[in-house]
């Protein structure tokens, strides 16, 4: 059994576990080969890594080790500390899986948000806060909504209602839809009517070349849970 671990060494008596960087991942040869990999970091990393290998013909078991600030992907999945799925593993158990939907916009994958509403102002705003005290934690996020509440009250309603603005976020796909609000995602056109873009995606900042969107979703990968 082959372990690949991304962004961090890890090491245990009974395993072997072979580590790199994200931005080693292009080239490591075999990634195939792997039963499992870790994906050590938040939801931006865990979003970067599947971009790369979403479409391996056959997709390895992911394990996260959540070392973000907000890492709602782990927490839907309620991820087990990473040494007890390692001591499992190296007893011969298999660790308990459930799938996680990805989704596509144009030729990004993201897993559970995409927008260019609310959510890219916040998370341009807490970047920018990312240095001193705020440089770790979830602090810098929560200063950037409070920052933002005069912005979010005026402008909200007017980009619910308009046809370039969207913001998705699936954990809430009990509102399937409301104004450019979406929960559910099935398969969503948009004519932004410029050509370079900014995106958020899974807290992702990325720039997106094509006025022209076409979201829909893109299979699912299993996860390790609880």
């Amino acid at each position: 059994m082959r372990i690949l671990s991304i962004g961090k060494v890890w090491e245990h008596d009974m395993l072997t576990i072979v580590s790199i960087e994200e931005s080693s991942l292009s080239t490591h040869p075999n990634i195939e080969k792997y039963a499992y990999i870790i994906i050590n970091g938040g939801d931006g990393t865990i979003r970067r890594v599947l971009n790369q290998v979403h479409d391996l013909k056959h997709m390895p078991v992911f394990i996260l080790n959540p070392t973000g600030s907000f890492n709602v992907v782990a927490k839907i999945h309620h991820a087990p500390k990473i040494k007890k799925v390692l001591d499992a593993l190296a007893r011969g158990e298999k660790p308990k899986t459930e799938k996680h939907h990805l989704f596509k916009l144009n030729d990004e994958i993201f897993l559970f948000s995409a927008g260019n509403m609310g959510d890219l102002q916040h998370i341009f705003l807490s970047e920018t806060l990312r240095f001193g005290l705020l440089k770790h934690g979830i602090a810098k996020y929560l200063l950037a909504v409070i920052l933002l509440i005069p912005a979010h009250v005026i402008m909200t309603p007017f980009m619910l209602m308009s046809s370039t603005r969207f913001f998705i976020f699936t954990p809430a796909r009990f509102i399937k839809k409301f104004g450019s609000f979406y929960g559910d995602v099935k398969e969503i056109d948009i004519d932004l009517e410029n050509e370079y873009n900014m995106m958020e995606l899974d807290g992702d900042i990325v720039t997106v070349h094509g006025r022209h969107l076409h979201i829909r979703q893109a299979g699912n990968v299993p996860v390790v849970t609880t």
